[in-house]
């Protein structure tokens, strides 16, 4: 496992090393891991240099963010294949070899993840990915065991492999030659949505996104910003939008993206609704910094357009995942399979 490198990107995680580490040294035998440090302001990487002579570290002089921090590390570093791994997984033995295989099989596959489940509730599957990653037509992100806040208990019926629209960033396996030629991840995402965003990037080169059931690690989650955080919810409404205005062709772009406003709009009474000021004012704030940038938002749409030879993917939910949770009150995946459109 020479041609593969474990990346773990850090910002003051010392503790989250402290646990989850040794599970990553103990059962990646023959891979390189490295630790890149987003500018920690703890002694992390005192402690590793300490404890874990052998781990490799990339320091970094600015907390650059997930997005900015992987584009800077993994760009100097030789592998054939990159792990993004977050710093509160904990890996299970076995882990790498059914990913492996799944490129090994098939050249055209760019980028997999394996099984992610709770670490918390190890039966049940996890936020950031769990059975693998879909979107609907309107940039909402769901997962096979997991949409909204609705989790579904491991019960081996995502045992599979399989193709996906994207893969979770908490556990993602990409061949460095489509992380580069991609054009990697996009720095102003800063987080999340980041990984999506260079997942319809991939499949609109002719690339595969896979998920490999066979292996399976456990995340914690929720380390950097918790799902209450007001910022969390700023960036992922600000991220959708750029999703959407980045990677839609022009003859789906106007309609879907009136649409989300409105979608949005929504959102922001719900939030009013229940008292939850500050993540009203985090939605308005997005849609905000989103227009007013639209100078920028144009060149990154010309960039990533400019990679596309493939314009529509059937693993695009062709409905809403919003109106199927929320009014429909389908909480499943297996649900939504059984609707017309996917």
């Amino acid at each position: 496992m020479k041609d593969l490198a474990i990346v773990i990107l850090n910002f003051n995680g010392k503790e989250h090393l402290r646990q989850f580490l040794p599970s990553v040294i103990m059962h990646s035998e023959g891979a390189r891991i490295i630790v890149a440090d987003n500018a920690s302001t703890d002694d992390s990487v005192a402690f590793l240099k300490d404890a874990y002579p052998s781990v490799e570290i990339i320091q970094l002089e600015e907390n650059l963010g997930y997005s900015g921090g992987y584009d800077h590390v993994l760009k100097q570093i030789s592998a054939e294949f990159f792990c993004l791994l977050n710093s509160d997984v904990e890996v299970t033995s076995g882990w790498l070899e059914p990913v492996l295989q799944i490129f090994a099989e098939n050249e055209s596959i760019a980028a997999v993840q394996p099984k992610i489940l709770s670490y918390s509730q190890k039966n049940t599957f996890e936020y950031a990915g769990a059975g693998g990653g879909f979107i609907d037509q309107y940039g909402f992100p769901f997962c096979r065991g997991r949409i909204f806040e609705s989790y579904e208990k491991d019960e081996g019926q995502y045992d599979d492999s399989r193709e996906i629209f994207w893969a979770s960033g908490a556990c993602l396996f990409i061949r460095s030659s489509d992380f580069l030629s991609s054009g990697g991840l996009d720095e102003d995402f800063f987080a999340h949505m980041e990984e999506i965003d260079l997942c319809w990037r991939l499949w609109g080169m002719g690339k595969k996104v896979y998920y490999q059931g066979a292996s399976t690690v456990y995340h914690v989650g929720g380390g950097t910003l918790s799902k209450s955080n007001p910022k969390k919810t700023y960036l992922n409404f600000k991220n959708g939008l750029s999703l959407l205005y980045k990677n839609y062709t022009a003859d789906l772009l106007i309609r879907t993206m009136i649409i989300r406003v409105l979608f949005d709009f929504v959102a922001i009474w719900r939030f009013i609704f229940i008292l939850q000021w500050r993540h009203a004012g985090s939605v308005i704030r997005a849609h905000a910094d989103f227009w007013s940038q639209m100078s920028l938002n144009r060149k990154k749409r010309s960039e990533s357009q400019s990679l596309m030879r493939i314009s529509e993917t059937q693993v695009i939910y062709k409905g809403s995942v919003v109106l199927q949770y929320f009014v429909g009150r389908r909480r499943n995946f297996r649900q939504l399979k059984s609707i017309k459109g996917f």
